[in-house]
């Protein structure tokens, strides 16, 4: 349970979380912060704090060869390399031979993308995107707030996101990159 808020802003990515650890009816506040950086990524993480902790201290992004594309480099060399880490970490799962991980954003190069648990990278036309429970209630308040600066429209998803969603708790950590 958590939310990462994530939306692209005169070239820059800002990124917010909150610090819920929640399991059935137990909730804990983590210290471990679900936003970082990683090199010259911004990563946000939703589903388990073994994937973000395996995202930000396993995880070496990989080299972006000049002329590729910058969906392109997502989509392949960085998702099969985030696969590969997943993985050896223990984390990534198999289903009949159908493999999954988790959850997260991803701020690169200005740009703002989804990765969805089949590894699918997606990148929203609003540039804003969130994650994990509170989303669509995050989504409600980044679209209401559009034209606010970025730091406090992050800041309104959350607190709605904790507002409304059970499985959502500050303090809240906000970065940019």
């Amino acid at each position: 349970m958590t939310c990462i808020v994530g939306l692209v802003h005169d070239g820059k990515v800002y990124m917010g979380g909150d610090s819920a650890g929640v399991g059935g009816y137990d909730l804990h506040i983590r210290a471990d912060e679900k936003v970082f950086t990683n090199g010259d990524f911004i990563m946000g993480f939703t589903s388990s704090f073994r994937m973000g902790q395996l995202l930000r201290y396993k995880f070496k992004p990989p080299y972006h060869m000049p002329g590729i594309p910058i969906d392109e480099y997502m989509v392949t060399t960085f998702v099969d390399e985030v696969r590969k880490c997943l993985k050896e970490g223990g984390f990534a799962r198999s289903d009949n031979g159908e493999e999954s991980g988790g959850k997260f954003l991803v701020g690169y190069r200005g740009e703002l993308f989804y990765i969805d648990s089949d590894y699918q990278v997606g990148r929203l036309a609003d540039g804003f995107a969130a994650a994990g429970c509170g989303d669509q209630i995050a989504h409600g308040a980044l679209y209401a707030t559009n034209g606010k600066p970025p730091e406090e429209r992050i800041n309104t998803a959350l607190e709605a996101a904790e507002r409304f969603s059970a499985g959502v708790r500050g303090p809240f950590v906000i970065k940019s990159l």
